[in-house]
């Protein structure tokens, strides 16, 4: 178990060939969004949290029904939307093929809400495709519903990115035992499962069962909407051109943790939101790199 430090990351952030072109740094995809929970995947996209971690393209799978209403705020990310019933997706698998076509990585569930069609869609990705695959939010509730077992039969790198409350779901531990030893317990599911968990807190842990960091960035400005959103943003954007490795993860929450301290510092940690987060991106990654 390590606690991760600055000179430990630059590595991930090293300037680029100036011969590059966007299919360098991955397609990436998010898939979420229903007609009461919309902002939520807006906000991880419109802005543009993954592209300001660095990846080539950001696709925003999201169901027909709220197609309108978000895509007044996209600039830089591209739509793909997809049959649904009420504004909740429908399993559909040929238009699932066509959403994932060429995707690098993939992030699931942010203002996903309570789909009936949400365990068929979990699994027949985690079932058929060997991308990295970040569950978060109503994503972490679907797969509560389900045998877990399938995380040990998927093709996929799963990474798991709970708080406390939905590490609680998915583990069957409660809260009151999880806070008495947090690294303890995700550790534990972690090597069990075959996954990658970033369990969030005010220290936040990140494993695979084996390998462990410790990261103690972040603020209380980030109990704020949307800032797990960011989160997720940064982690598929970071896996559009990085190995999806225990390393890479504890990096995006570190990445995340310190652009959240420098917006708390100019907004206040009661006046800053989720965007300022976003807006702090580039400058996070200028003080990693310049980490002696």
């Amino acid at each position: 178990m390590e606690e991760l430090k600055e000179n430990k990351i630059k590595k991930f952030f090293q300037e680029r060939n100036k011969e590059s072109n966007k299919g360098d740094f991955g397609y990436v995809a998010i898939m979420g969004g229903c007609e009461n929970y919309s902002g939520a995947i807006k906000l991880a996209n419109m802005s543009c949290s993954a592209i300001r971690a660095g990846c080539g393209v950001i696709r925003l799978i999201i169901p027909k029904a709220i197609v309108n209403s978000v895509s007044p705020y996209l600039l830089e990310q591209t739509i793909y939307s997809v049959p649904d019933d009420n504004s909740y997706m429908i399993f559909d698998k040929d238009e699932i093929d066509k959403a994932l076509d060429k995707i690098k990585a993939l992030a699931i569930g942010m203002g996903w809400g309570q789909g009936k069609d949400n365990e068929k869609i979990l699994e027949y990705i985690l079932k058929n495709y060997e991308i990295p695959i970040i569950i978060d939010a109503d994503g972490l509730n679907t797969l509560a519903k389900m045998n877990l077992e399938i995380l040990n039969e998927t093709r996929c790198k799963v990474i798991l990115t709970p708080h406390l409350k939905e590490f609680e779901r998915i583990s069957e531990i409660s809260i009151e035992e999880i806070k008495q030893n947090p690294s303890k317990y995700a550790m534990e599911f972690a090597k069990k499962y075959n996954c990658i968990v970033l369990l969030k807190g005010s220290t936040t842990t990140v494993t695979n069962g084996n390998e462990t960091y410790l990261v103690k960035r972040g603020c209380p400005g980030m109990a704020t909407a949307g800032s797990g959103d960011v989160l997720s943003g940064i982690l598929v954007g970071m896996l559009g051109y990085q190995k999806p490795e225990v390393l890479t993860i504890a990096t995006g929450a570190y990445l995340a943790g310190l652009a959240g301290e420098l917006a708390q510092d100019e907004k206040t940690d009661i006046s800053m939101i989720a965007s300022d987060t976003v807006e702090k991106i580039p400058k996070a990654i200028k003080i990693i790199r310049n980490k002696s």
